[in-house]
C-alpha cells in the first residue's frame, strides 16, 4: 500500500499574475492622470474649506494681469461672452467653473457672472480647499 504524498507541489512560479497586476495599475494610473487639469494662467485661488464638487465643462480664469482664459484658450473682455457661449454649447448642463486671482478686483470677477446669468449658465467658484 502506498501512502506517499499525492499531491506534489511545482517549484515553478507563475508570472500571468503578476502582469495582470501591472497592467491593471498602468490603466489606473492612465485614467485618474487624464482627470488633473492644468490651466492656461497660473493663480493663486483664495482658500475656503469648500471644495469644487461639480464637473467643469467650461474654466474660466482670470489671473492677477487681469488676462482671461476660456478652457485654456487666453481670450480678450470683448471676446469672453462668446467663448463662453461657443465653449457651452456642447453641453446641455453646462457649469462653469470660475478660477480667479484672489488679487482680482470684484468687478472684474462680476464681469463673468453676469455673462453665466444672462445666458442661464450654472456657475461655481474655485476656491483652495487648503486653508492657511
Amino acid at each position: 500500500m502506498n501512502l506517499g504524498n499525492r499531491n506534489k507541489v511545482s517549484p515553478d512560479f507563475n508570472m500571468s499574475s503578476m502582469t495582470d497586476l501591472v497592467f491593471l495599475l498602468l490603466i489606473f494610473f492612465m485614467l485618474t492622470s487624464t482627470l488633473v487639469t492644468t490651466s492656461a494662467l497660473d493663480v493663486i485661488l483664495p482658500k475656503s474649506k469648500a471644495q469644487t464638487v461639480k464637473k467643469a465643462t467650461v474654466t474660466v480664469t482670470i489671473d492677477k494681469e487681469l488676462n482671461l482664459s476660456v478652457n485654456d484658450d487666453v481670450v480678450s473682455l470683448g471676446q469672453l461672452e462668446n467663448a463662453i457661449l461657443v465653449a457651452a454649447a456642447s453641453e446641455p448642463e453646462a457649469v462653469i467653473v470660475l478660477r480667479v486671482d484672489e488679487t482680482v478686483p470684484t468687478g472684474e470677477t462680476v464681469r463673468v457672472i453676469d455673462i453665466a446669468y444672462r445666458h442661464g449658465i450654472k456657475m461655481v467658484l474655485a476656491t483652495d480647499p487648503t486653508i492657511r
